[in-house]
């Protein structure tokens, strides 16, 4: 049986795959994390130096998700319970960045009617909640049990 902790990770390695996917193949998506969400991508598209930049940027993020993905499989099919417990220990003030310096950011362009579909940044603000909340309950489960 699968502890809460490796549950917790599989579930964010799965759906953070998929943005990996969205980025790579899709980045214009306007689900799952794609850069369509933002008016911006579009125009850029007139600019062909900053839609280059912009498209760079997009593969560079893609990249680092999947450096932390590939890192998180190994630590879910090789680590035992402790390395999963610090991995679920340093993820929660990690994805709790978002907070810091991101949703302000996306807050504001939704403010200012840079994001398609109005309203897109408290949707984020919600699922950055969940998988929050999804890690400090399997954190406080493994500690109870």
């Amino acid at each position: 049986m699968m502890s809460a902790l490796s549950i917790a990770l599989l579930v964010f390695i799965i759906l953070e795959s998929t943005n990996i996917i969205i980025l790579y193949f899709f980045p214009g998506a306007k689900k799952g994390n794609g850069i369509g969400v933002f008016n911006a991508f579009e125009k850029s598209k007139a600019d062909t130096e900053i839609h280059e930049l912009i498209k760079y940027l997009i593969n560079w993020v893609a990249g680092t998700k999947l450096i932390f993905i590939a890192l998180l499989i190994v630590i879910l099919f090789k680590g035992d319970e402790t390395l999963k417990l610090l991995a679920v220990i340093v993820l929660i003030p990690s994805i709790a960045s978002f907070y810091w310096r991101l949703y302000p950011a996306i807050r504001k362009m939704d403010r200012n009617d840079q994001i398609s579909p109005k309203g897109y940044s408290g949707i984020l603000l919600i699922l950055i909640s969940l998988f929050l909340a999804g890690f400090v309950t399997a954190l406080i489960i493994s500690l109870l049990l």
